[in-house]
């Protein structure tokens, strides 16, 4: 019963953390928070990743801890190739998750460091 509230609130945790890091850009007031956790993310994927392998997430660790106790085995390194290959009922590429989820992140970075300093500066002129 608490391995499955654990893994429920584990997943519920790692949809909020990635809508926040596509779209916590769009909210004035919550655009520099946004900058502040993809630049988190991206650490932990980068830095954590030397030492854990890339695109390591510490959340994804953990939820897969559980997931083991509660039964679970071969679970991908990705939280979201794991969700899409429920979802689609297939197995999807991982380096076509892998791309995608890369190329999505950091164009939502770029969107954000547009918003945050340069569309600023454009109407302060």
């Amino acid at each position: 019963m608490i391995l499955r509230l654990a893994d429920i609130l584990l997943t519920l945790l790692h949809l909020l953390i990635i809508g926040f890091n596509l779209f916590g850009w769009i909210w004035k007031r919550t655009r520099r928070w946004h900058l502040a956790f993809a630049a988190l993310t991206a650490g932990s994927w980068f830095i954590l990743g030397i030492w854990f392998g890339w695109g390591y997430c510490p959340v994804t660790d953990l939820e897969w801890h559980v997931k083991e106790k509660l039964g679970e085995h071969n679970l991908p390194d990705s939280f979201i190739k794991y969700y899409a290959d429920k979802l689609s009922g297939t197995s999807v590429s991982a380096s076509l998750i892998d791309t995608v989820t890369t190329v999505v992140f950091f164009t939502a970075i770029l969107v954000s460091v547009y918003v945050n300093f340069f569309r600023r500066k454009r109407k302060l002129q």
